[in-house]
């Protein structure tokens, strides 16, 4: 976990210092523990279910930088400092990233099409997040 990475990106304006908030870090966690049981659900649709992982990655990978003391308002970077806050690997890092492409195409252009293994690839890299992000002691107010 490389916090030199994450000054550097504040100081350049792409992440805001603020400070941790347990009742913020575990509300994330707990959005993003309920979504990934939701997407885990195979009575789901296939679309309903990604919807489901992705915004449950995203709550964890946002917890994760919480946890670090900055905020970001944009989702990909949240996705890409994952290496930085968890040290997740490149081959999660990358799920969670076209993940993040797929969702914009749904959400700007109403285009998705979502696969039976790339949902599972996306539900495993999403519990690796959760598994990381609970590991971290909750933060000090």
């Amino acid at each position: 976990m490389s916090k030199p990475e994450l000054d550097n990106l504040a100081r350049i304006g792409k992440l805001a210092a603020e400070a941790p908030s347990a009742r913020e870090f575990s509300g994330l966690l707990a959005s993003g523990q309920a979504r990934l049981a939701d997407a885990q659900r195979e009575a789901n649709s296939l679309p309903g279910r990604f919807d489901l992982a992705y915004n449950a990655a995203h709550a964890f990978a946002l917890a994760a930088l919480r946890w670090h003391g900055y905020r970001s308002d944009n989702r990909y970077l949240v996705f890409q400092s994952l290496p930085h806050t968890l040290g997740l690997e490149t081959p999660r890092w990358r799920v969670l990233s076209k993940a993040h492409e797929m969702r914009n195409l749904a959400e700007y252009e109403g285009h998705l099409e979502i696969g039976e293994q790339f949902l599972l690839d996306l539900i495993a890299a999403t519990d690796a997040v959760k598994n990381a992000v609970l590991k971290l002691p909750p933060p000090q107010d």
